[in-house]
């Protein structure tokens, strides 16, 4: 009995890495070593970084060069991060553009252990198409589904960006026992529209996250990148006024609230604690996944319902 009890209360620390990305993939990559060991020295067990961190938003504009930032996985940014992770003991997640095979091209967020080697990869499964997103002309849809992997802090779950707006998959990922769920981001605000929509376009998307907090009885913690970008890549710019990364990375605990949350616009290494032990006190208290009517979510594998028949036509 004290065993399970003690594996309820074990608490872990995240560290969530809010950063600006440069012109230089090879310095975002240093910049994102220090940020690792900066979040390790702070006691973070787990430590998050943005999506696509080695890069300015590249997505702004379809370009065929672009697709030489890509990389295989395991490859040389992969052992860089391994290395950091078995030096710091840390457990990390890095978003990289991966490159497959030739003519395919995945928005991938890995999982390290402590010792360096890769937990799970994870390939984004939704994939925007938006003004200035054009995340389908660079990106295939994942196909390695939703997944959780055992950690030597906790069961961890990663998703990516645009993932974030699908309950669909935060279910399915908590649903494989993960404690808290990760979402890598690079989400910010057309200059044009800020002043009349930024505060609730951010507001949506930290609601939508919480939620999902909430639904499933898990942490989640949204992880962005800050700063103004022309996805500059050594010199290559988009054209028009570019994206301005909102930040404002937080953490929710089970119950939704907001553990911990970042500035809208510096870099930070947002650290916050989670407690599992909160998981179950809450979903004692609100046993969602025991009333889930599983008999009858069929239709949710459609991508439309056409309307209920009329009551006079029912037998």
């Amino acid at each position: 009995m004290s065993h399970a009890v003690g594996a309820k209360s074990r608490k872990y620390n995240v560290g969530l890495i809010q950063m600006k990305m440069g012109a230089d993939p090879a310095a975002n990559t240093e910049a994102a070593i220090k940020h690792i060991r900066e979040a390790a020295r702070l006691g973070a067990n787990v430590i998050c970084l943005p999506e696509l961190f080695r890069a300015q938003y590249f997505c702004q504009r379809e370009d065929t060069h672009l697709f030489d930032l890509a990389e295989p996985i395991p490859g040389p940014t992969t052992a860089a991060i391994g290395e950091v992770a078995r030096e710091t003991r840390t457990v990390v997640i890095a978003s990289l553009f991966e490159r497959r095979a030739a003519g395919l091209y995945h928005n991938t967020a890995v999982t390290f252990h402590t010792d360096g080697s890769i937990a799970g990869v994870y390939r984004k499964m939704h994939i925007p198409d938006d003004p200035l997103y054009y995340e389908k002309y660079y990106f295939t849809p994942g196909d390695r589904g939703f997944q959780a992997v055992d950690t030597a802090a906790g069961r961890i779950g990663t998703l990516v960006c645009w993932d974030q707006w699908y309950p669909e998959g935060a279910r399915l990922t908590a649903l494989q026992g993960a404690e808290t769920l990760f979402y890598p981001t690079a989400i910010g605000w057309h200059p044009a529209e800020k002043a009349e929509f930024g505060h609730a376009q951010y507001e949506a998307w930290q609601t939508i996250q919480r939620a999902h907090a909430i639904a499933n009885g898990v942490y989640v913690a949204g992880v962005n990148r800050v700063g103004h970008e022309q996805g500059d890549v050594l010199g290559n710019r988009a054209e028009g006024a570019g994206l301005e990364f909102w930040g404002g990375s937080f953490l929710a605990d089970p119950f939704g609230r907001i553990v911990a949350k970042a500035s809208h616009d510096s870099e930070e290494v947002l650290m916050a604690e989670i407690d599992p032990a909160l998981i179950e006190e809450t979903r004692r208290n609100w046993p969602f996944l025991r009333d889930r009517r599983i008999d009858a979510y069929g239709g949710v594998t459609q991508r439309f319902l056409d309307p209920a028949p009329e009551l006079s036509e029912w037998k």
